[in-house]
């Protein structure tokens, strides 16, 4: 039996005039937490629409499980839980009233699990406040709580740990991280977060203007970010040019602020320093740093790529 869960094939979804997701190819395997990286606009909440059933492909096809036809697809999302945009609740009903109104929706015939996933995500203790009085992150927790409530084999997560503390971001990474590891739950998560995906993602979808720019897995994405020297001196221009004439440095980057990246000569930090010294330059800041899931995408798509008009992020949204 096959272990791909989840594959595009050329899908595509076109608003009017607005490509919003552009002839997508992928498959995501049982047991991978794939991260959909990339800024509004990009075609990530789109995607997870047209999986969900939500909205339609324009062309192009997708499949769950293995199933494509209307009946297998309908079948197949019974396996699975969606969390997409601001989760919903029932602004008078309490968190547990709400989890419960929706375990009867759903044919869950164990009452226990209402208070199991409310104590998964931190609201065991919300008491009778009713969900108009919830902060985000609280709606966030409520919303989860909902997409776990059928242990799900599939977990599709919008943007889930927006508005939450630094406390509960961590909360709600450990346990996807425990519902991945011992309970093998496959996660389509999307984040602007890209520091937190890269300590809970075993794959990533890297996404530009609903394009797949690339799709690589945590280990090789980890081998490719790799390390570099930050250099600021007290003349950046002029340090350019001696690294390049007296050392033969050509693999570097200059950032806004003019200080350098450096990926070339690892293991020479004292040859550079002393280079930049010798010349008559101060070097203020020279040590290693490894590149950052978003400093490998702002390399990836070009920094200029990253902001997108209005009609582009409502696309998104749609």
């Amino acid at each position: 039996m096959s272990d791909i869960v989840l594959t595009a094939q050329g899908l595509t979804k076109q608003y009017k005039k607005q490509l919003a997701v552009d002839h997508v190819d992928f498959q995501i395997r049982k047991g991978m937490v794939c991260g959909l990286v990339g800024p509004n606009g990009a075609g990530k909440t789109t995607i997870m629409k047209m999986f969900g059933g939500l909205v339609f492909p324009t062309a192009g096809s997708f499949s769950i499980f293995g199933e494509e036809t209307e009946k297998g697809l309908c079948h197949a999302r019974s396996r699975m839980s969606f969390m997409i945009e601001t989760p919903y609740a029932k602004a008078e009903l309490s968190a547990r009233d709400n989890i419960e109104k929706l375990r009867l929706q759903k044919g869950i015939p164990d009452p226990k699990r209402v208070d199991e996933v409310l104590e998964l995500v931190g609201l065991q203790d919300a008491g009778k406040k009713p969900a108009s009085k919830f902060s985000l992150g609280m709606r966030q927790r409520l919303g989860i709580a909902g997409a776990l409530l059928s242990k799900p084999e599939i977990m599709v997560l919008d943007e889930p740990v927006n508005g939450l503390d630094p406390e509960g971001i961590i909360q709600i990474r450990n346990m996807l991280k425990r519902l991945n590891e011992e309970e093998k739950v496959t996660i389509l998560i999307s984040s602007h977060l890209l520091a937190e995906l890269s300590l809970l993602c075993t794959d990533y979808l890297f996404l530009r203007k609903g394009r797949l720019v690339q799709e690589i897995s945590s280990e090789d994405l980890h081998k490719q970010c790799g390390e570099y020297y930050h250099v600021h001196t007290d003349d950046d221009a002029r340090a350019l040019a001696i690294l390049q004439n007296k050392l033969g440095i050509t693999e570097c980057d200059v950032l806004k602020d003019g200080s350098l990246r450096i990926f070339e000569r690892m293991d020479e930090q004292p040859l550079i320093s002393r280079t930049l010294y010798e010349n008559g330059l101060i070097p203020v800041t020279l040590h290693v740093h490894e590149a950052d899931l978003e400093s490998y995408y702002l390399k990836l798509v070009g920094e200029d790529n990253v902001e997108y008009s209005e009609s582009d992020a409502a696309s998104d949204k749609a």
